[in-house]
């Protein structure tokens, strides 16, 4: 699957968005001319947190979440509503 579908309506820098009604803090960085984007978003107030890398290679396309499962990584982006 591709998911640079869902990580281009995340902006690069910081931003703030609604998950599960609750806010974040996300900051997106790109890296190698968007070939390599790495998310983390912090619950503001809360102790939840995202964190994912995704690569684009010459083959594939990845997505690997940091300490969490896959799930919950693709649920936030497929859901996360950008303020």
């Amino acid at each position: 699957m591709h998911f640079k579908k869902y990580l281009i309506k995340i902006p690069e820098g910081y931003s703030e968005g609604m998950y599960l009604q609750r806010k974040y803090g996300i900051t997106r960085t790109n890296f190698n001319a968007g070939k390599s984007i790495k998310i983390y978003a912090k619950e503001l107030g809360g102790n939840d947190f995202i964190s994912l890398n995704y690569y684009i290679t010459s083959t594939a396309y990845l997505l690997k979440p940091y300490e969490m499962s896959e799930t919950k990584v693709l649920d936030f982006l497929e859901n996360v509503l950008i303020a």
